[in-house]
């Protein structure tokens, strides 16, 4: 009797152990998911903390003399004209008069309060709508990039303020006046880059973007593939297959600059095809996500249980007819999947793209897949290595919008792989 009780308790306590291990190691799980969950949190905070603002612009509402001798302008049709006329005066002849206190001996001050794009503003509105020379019109402009940083992070410390006390005072009436407000930001969505940080936006990075990716599913999807349905269906097992195969999963692990600086040997140096364009660009991503493709296709193809096939050659199907008419539809759902991730990846590829020259100043929104572009991580890259602060927000707006289009594409492949995947 006494035996068996001392059994009992050392079972109890072998038990009791397992139990202190076990909820240790919960422990370290739920820790380390806390820790994951915590600098994602930091990271997150951080990016909307410092992008939320460029989503807002910073305007002047001006009543503005369209005089035409101050402008030296007759005919705004007159191109000859329009070169040599002067649209900067009326700007600051308009804000002057919405100070009380301004004179011309601070003319200077008032005028670096107005975004030096403003004047074309002017000249392009005149130049398609003529009859208003010589009129006043209520019009809006974009304030100064210092005027923007100050009205939006005025005592935050992160932000060097420029302005003087007095234009800082100037501000601060006009915003009072209604003058100055602050809209949303539709420049940032509409224009490409610019030297100016109220003037940039990324339109011109999202359809570069878009090209590249379009260019990289294109040519990536089906090579892809094609190549898993051979390497799984057809290739013989012998050990040139084995060597593919041990290749494809170590291109996997291979460095994102490597293919960039494959496609500048390459496609550039040896084919001579130009630089900086989305189907230079796309091809590159091409040769990244092929091995990404591979890899999930066969994944999905080795998951079609092996009935399927033998039911398809019982009833006579030859083996190309098994692959295409059963194989391939029952693992398509993972083969989209596994491509949707492998071009989220390559969407935010940064390094082989910077080294085909798609890290170019581009003004213009691209119209074609030969035309000059970057991309939204280039662009990312640009105006984080600006020395003007205002294009930090810039920057971590280009984030926010470049993490949801991320969000986005593994939102829609966990959605297909719930959507289509069979059960066996």
């Amino acid at each position: 009797m006494t035996k068996q009780l001392t059994q009992a308790e050392i079972v109890r306590k072998s038990l009791k152990k397992r139990y202190r291990k076990e909820k240790r190691f919960r422990a370290y799980g739920i820790l380390a998911i806390a820790i994951a969950l915590s600098a994602l949190l930091i990271l997150f905070t951080d990016i909307i903390g410092k992008g939320y603002s460029g989503f807002m612009k910073t305007s002047l509402n001006l009543e503005v003399v369209l005089d035409g001798e101050v402008m030296y302008l007759d005919d705004p049709t007159d191109p000859r004209q329009v070169k040599m006329a002067d649209f900067v005066e009326p700007l600051v002849q308009a804000l002057m008069r919405e100070i009380p206190n301004a004179t011309d001996a601070n003319r200077e001050a008032v005028r670096k309060l107005i975004n030096p794009y403003a004047s074309a503003d002017l000249r392009d509105a005149l130049k398609e709508n003529p009859e208003w020379l010589n009129t006043t019109r209520k019009m809006s402009f974009l304030a100064h990039s210092d005027v923007d940083v100050y009205s939006k992070h005025a005592g935050d410390k992160a932000y060097s303020i420029k302005l003087s006390p007095q234009q800082q005072e100037w501000v601060n009436m006009l915003k009072d006046k209604g003058v100055i407000e602050t809209s949303f930001n539709d420049v940032f969505f509409k224009g490409g880059d610019s030297r100016d940080p109220a003037k940039a936006g990324i339109m011109g990075a999202v359809v570069g973007s878009l090209l590249t990716m379009f260019v990289t599913l294109v040519l990536s999807f089906p090579i892809g593939v094609a190549a898993a349905i051979y390497l799984e269906e057809f290739a013989p097992k012998n050990r040139l297959t084995d060597f593919i195969e041990v290749n494809i999963n170590n291109l996997a692990a291979v460095p994102s600059i490597i293919f960039g600086l494959l496609g500048l040997a390459v496609f550039i140096n040896l084919f001579g095809m130009p630089r900086s364009v989305p189907v230079v660009g796309g091809m590159v991503l091409t040769l990244m996500t092929l091995p990404t493709i591979i890899i999930s296709s066969r994944a999905a193809i080795k998951s079609v249980p092996p009935s399927i096939r033998e039911a398809a050659e019982g009833i006579g199907a030859s083996k190309m007819q098994v692959v295409l008419h059963h194989v391939l539809p029952l693992a398509m759902p993972g083969m989209l999947t596994g491509s949707i991730i492998g071009m989220a990846q390559a969407l935010g590829e940064t390094a082989p793209l910077l080294l085909i020259g798609m890290v170019a100043f581009i003004v213009d929104v691209p119209g074609g897949f030969f035309d000059s572009a970057t991309v939204l991580p280039v662009q990312v890259f640009l105006w984080a290595g600006s020395p003007e602060l205002a294009f930090i927000e810039r920057a971590s707006a280009a984030i926010m919008v470049l993490l949801s289009f991320l969000i986005g594409m593994n939102a829609l492949a966990i959605w297909l792989r719930k959507r289509l995947e069979r059960r066996w």
